[in-house]
C-alpha cells in the first residue's frame, strides 16, 4: 500500500506538470529562436563551450548550461539560484566536467580530492562502494539534480552516482539547512547529472583500460527528437569492471540513464530522467588490524593487496532505479516557478567475514591470528523527494529582491534485516580464503517509515554593490521503526527551525568582502536522561551553526577566481554517553575552526590551474579529542597545459600534488593514534588525434595516473579502544588510458 501511494504521488506529480506543458507548447514553438546556439561540450571529450547570456531581467530558469572550466565561476547549491560564486557570501567549490575528464576521475572522492577543507577517502583505496569523504571534519550528504540521495537505515542500501553521468560537482561548506532541511554542519554536497542540450546531434564513446585490469566503455548520445528541437534526448550508458588492491576481489557495474527534454527552449520545459544501475559486485568493505598496518607488528608490515575475508562468503549486489522528473515554467521575465522530485528503489545484498583483531597476544593487539565475524544484511529502500519553488524579482525603492519561496517533502520506507556469526580464525601469514562459514540468521528485522517536510523562503536583497541574503526554514520530521523479532516500536518526531543571514560587498574592481551565519539541524535517534539519570526523554536533534567571514576577488571579465574564508562551526545537542551508567545524554559539543584558500584560473590561454589550502582544528568537548576521521589540513596543485600551436598542437600535459596534514584516528589500547602527513602526486596527458590527419577528427586519447610514485601510506583509522581497531591503507599507484571519439 505505501508503495502504490508513493507511485501514485510520482505519477500524478508529473501528470500535473504535463498538462500545464501541453497548454503552453504551441506557443513555445512560435517563439523565436535564440540567434546563437548554445553549443555542448562534447560528451567524453570534455571540450569549453559557450552559452547564451540570460537577458537582465529574465526570471531564473532551472536548466542552465554552464559546460567548461569557467563554469566554476557559478554555483547554485548555496542559494538554489544561478549567483556567481563572487557574489555568494559562503565557501563553495565547484568541479567542473572538464576538471573530472582531465584527471581521469572514475569515482567522486577522486572529484574532491582538490578542495580545501576536505579528508578525502576515508575508507581508504579499497571502500569505493560508497562516496565516503568528510568537509571541515564533518560527514556531509549528498543531493543530486537538488534532491537528496537518502541515507538507509543499515548505511548500506544506499545510491551511488556513476561520476561519467555527471556534469559538475559543488561543495557547498558550512550549514545548509535553510533551504535544504536536515544536513550537516560541515555541508553538502550537490551533484548534477547531464541533461539534453541545444544540439541536433551529438555524443561520444569513450573505451578505458588500465591497472588492476580496469575496463570501461561509456557512451553518450544526444540531439534533436524533433526537427523544431522541442523534444530532446539523451542517454548515457556504461559497462565497466575491475579488480581492486585487496587480492580475491573486484568490482563490476553496468548502468543507463535515458532523459528527455519537451519544450526546448519555451517558458515551459519538462525533463525526465530515468537511470537504471547494477553493481553484481563492488569489492571488498573490511578493514586491517592497526598493528600492522599503521604500527609495525612482530612479523612486520602487511601487505597493500592484503584481504581479512572469506572469497566464498564475500559479496556485494546493488540494484538501483530512479526516475526523477524537473519542470520549469517562466510565467515572464521577472517570475518563474520550478518543481523537481525523483523516485527510486534500492536492493543490496552483503556479506562479508571482518576482523576482529589478534587473539593470540596479552593484549589483543599483535600476534599472528585474526578473530574474525561474518556479517549480513538484505536491505530494500523506496524513497520519494519533492521540491518546488516559486523565484522572482521584485524592485522596493533602490533596493532589488530576487525572492524565492519552497515546499519541500521526503518520504523513506526501508526493509531490512541483519544477522552475526561467529567464522574461523585467520592467519596472517598464511591465510586460508575458503574456510567453512556458518549460516546467518538473522537477528533483527526492521521496517522504518521516515518523512520530511520542509517550507522555505529567501530574499537576495541588492542595494548598489552591496548584497544581503536571508533565508528562514521549518521542517518537521518523523520516522516509525518496527523490529519484528524482539516486538520493538520506535517513534521519533521533531521539528526546527534554522536561517541565514550574509552581507557582501561587490567592488568594482573585483573583491567581494563577505560575512555569513548559518545554521543545521540532524535528527538523532534514541532516548537520553537528564543529567541525574532521573528522567528520560526521546532525543532531540543537534544544532550546527556557523560564523564565516571571507574575501573573493574576480577581474571582471576573466575566470580567475581567489577565494579565503575563515570559519567556527559549533555543534550542539550532541549524544555523549555516560560512564558506567549505560545512559547517553545531550551534552555534548563540537567545535571545528579553519581557514580556507581557493584558486581557479587560466593564467595564459590552454592553462588550466587550481590551487586550495586548508587548515582546521577539530574538537570533541566531551573526549577533549578531534572528531575521528578529521585531518588538520590539506593543500593541493593541478596544472594541465595544452600546445596551441607547432608539431605538439593539441596535445595536453600536467599533473598534481595532494598533501594531507595529520589525521586523527581515535583512541587505540596503547592511547591515541595519529596518522602521518603525506604528500601524493598525479600526472595527466592528452592528445587531439585531429592533429596528425583531418580523418581523425573527433578522436582524442588521453592518460592518468594517481599516486604517481607509489607511496605506501595509511589513509584512515577507525580506532575505539578495545572494541575495535581498524585501519585503511591508501590508493596504491593507479595508471588507465583511454581513447574516444565524439561528434
Amino acid at each position: 500500500m505505501q508503495r502504490s501511494r508513493l507511485l501514485y504521488t510520482a505519477v500524478f506529480s508529473l501528470a500535473l506538470s504535463y498538462m500545464t506543458l501541453a497548454d503552453t507548447a504551441l506557443a513555445a514553438d512560435q517563439e523565436k529562436r535564440a540567434d546563437n546556439q548554445k553549443e555542448t561540450a562534447r560528451a567524453v571529450s570534455g571540450k569549453v563551450t559557450k552559452t547564451n547570456a540570460p537577458k537582465k531581467h529574465m526570471a531564473e530558469s532551472e536548466h542552465v548550461e554552464v559546460r567548461g572550466h569557467k563554469a566554476s565561476t557559478i554555483a547554485s547549491a548555496a542559494t538554489k539560484t544561478n549567483t556567481p560564486l563572487v557574489e555568494t557570501a559562503q565557501s563553495v567549490s565547484v568541479i567542473t566536467r572538464e576538471d573530472m575528464d582531465v584527471r581521469g576521475v572514475l569515482t567522486l572522492n577522486q572529484a574532491v580530492r582538490y578542495s580545501a577543507g576536505i579528508t578525502a577517502d576515508t575508507r581508504g583505496g579499497e571502500g569505493t562502494r560508497y562516496d565516503l569523504f568528510t568537509l571541515r571534519g564533518f560527514t556531509v550528504p549528498t543531493f543530486l539534480d537538488g534532491l537528496k540521495i537518502q541515507d538507509s537505515p543499515t548505511g548500506f542500501a544506499v545510491a551511488q552516482t556513476d561520476t561519467f553521468r555527471l556534469d559538475r560537482v559543488e561543495l557547498l561548506k558550512g550549514p545548509a539547512s535553510s533551504l535544504y532541511g536536515q544536513s550537516s554542519p560541515g555541508g553538502l554536497t550537490a551533484l548534477s547529472s547531464k541533461l539534453p542540450t541545444d544540439q541536433r546531434f551529438y555524443g561520444g564513446v569513450n573505451t578505458t583500460g588500465g591497472m588492476f585490469d580496469l575496463y570501461r566503455v561509456d557512451a553518450d548520445v544526444g540531439g534533436y527528437a524533433t526537427d523544431n528541437g522541442l523534444v530532446r534526448y539523451r542517454v548515457y550508458g556504461t559497462v565497466n569492471g575491475q579488480h581492486t588492491q585487496l587480492s580475491k576481489t573486484g568490482s563490476r557495474r553496468f548502468s543507463i540513464s535515458p532523459s528527455f527534454t519537451f519544450g526546448g527552449d519555451g517558458p515551459t520545459t519538462l525533463t525526465l530522467l530515468g537511470n537504471y544501475q547494477y553493481d553484481p559486485e563492488n569489492g571488498s568493505y573490511g578493514g586491517l588490524p592497526l598493528i600492522g598496518s599503521l604500527k609495525r607488528a612482530s612479523y612486520g608490515y602487511l601487505p597493500r593487496n592484503f584481504y581479512d575475508g572469506d572469497v566464498p562468503s564475500e559479496k556485494f549486489n546493488r540494484r538501483q532505479g530512479a526516475i526523477t522528473y524537473i519542470f520549469n515554467h517562466r510565467f515572464n521575465d521577472d517570475w518563474s516557478f520550478t518543481t523537481r522530485g525523483r523516485y527510486d528503489d534500492i536492493r543490496t545484498i552483503y556479506r562479508s567475514v571482518y576482523n576482529n583483531g589478534y587473539y593470540d597476544s596479552d593484549d589483543g593487539t599483535s600476534g599472528q591470528m585474526l578473530s574474525r565475524s561474518a556479517y549480513g544484511t538484505q536491505e530494500h529502500t523506496y524513497n520519494l523527494a519533492f521540491d518546488s519553488q516559486f523565484k522572482g524579482h521584485v524592485n522596493t525603492g533602490p533596493l532589488r529582491h530576487t525572492m524565492m519561496f519552497g515546499f519541500d517533502y521526503m518520504q523513506q520506507k526501508a526493509k531490512d534485516s541483519e544477522a552475526y556469526a561467529d567464522a574461523p580464525d585467520l592467519d596472517v601469514l598464511h591465510p586460508d580464503y575458503h574456510m567453512v562459514i556458518p549460516d546467518l540468521t538473522p537477528s533483527s528485522k526492521y521496517l522504518t517509515d521516515s518523512h520530511q517536510i520542509g517550507a522555505y523562503g529567501q530574499d537576495e536583497v541588492r542595494w548598489k554593490r552591496f548584497i544581503v541574503t536571508g533565508s528562514i526554514r521549518n521542517d518537521w520530521y518523523r520516522s516509525h521503526q518496527i523490529e519484528y523479532l524482539s516486538a520493538s516500536d520506535t517513534r521519533q518526531n521533531s521539528s526546527q527551525i534554522t536561517w541565514r543571514a550574509s552581507g557582501l560587498y561587490h567592488f568594482d574592481f573585483g573583491l567581494a568582502p563577505y560575512i555569513s551565519y548559518s545554521t543545521s539541524f540532524q535528527p538523532q535517534s534514541g532516548i537520553v536522561s537528564n543529567d541525574s539519570g532521573s528522567s528520560f526523554h526521546q532525543a532531540s536533534p543537534s544544532i550546527g551553526k556557523q560564523l564565516e567571514g571571507g574575501l573573493k576577488y574576480q577581474i571582471p571579465g576573466t575566470s580567475l577566481l581567489l577565494s579565503a574564508a575563515g570559519f567556527h562551526i559549533e555543534q550542539s545537542n550532541v549524544l555523549v554517553s555516560v560512564a558506567n551508567t549505560g545512559y547517553n545524554i545531550q551534552s555534548g559539543l563540537v567545535h571545528s575552526d579553519g581557514f580556507e584558500f581557493e584558486a581557479h584560473a587560466e593564467p595564459f590561454h590552454n592553462l588550466m590551474l587550481t590551487a586550495a589550502v586548508g587548515f582546521q582544528k577539530v574538537k570533541d568537548d566531551s573526549t577533549g579529542k578531534p572528531l575521528i576521521q578529521s585531518s588538520k589540513g590539506n593543500a593541493t596543485l593541478f596544472a594541465f597545459y595544452t600546445l596551441p600551436s607547432g608539431r605538439l598542437k593539441g596535445f595536453g600535459f600536467g599533473g598534481g600534488m595532494r598533501y594531507s596534514a595529520k589525521v586523527y584516528g581515535g583512541e587505540a589500547t596503547y592511547g591515541s593514534v595519529w596518522l602521518p602527513q603525506y604528500a601524493l602526486f598525479d600526472g595527466s596527458i592528452s592528445y587531439d588525434l585531429s592533429n596528425l590527419s583531418s580523418s581523425l577528427h573527433g578522436w582524442k586519447a588521453s592518460a592518468s595516473v594517481r599516486n604517481l610514485f607509489d607511496k605506501h601510506y595509511v589513509a584512515n583509522c577507525f580506532a575505539y579502544g578495545s572494541d575495535g581497531q581498524y585501519c585503511y591503507y591508501g590508493e596504491r599507484r593507479n595508471a588507465q588510458a583511454s581513447i574516444g571519439f565524439s561528434w
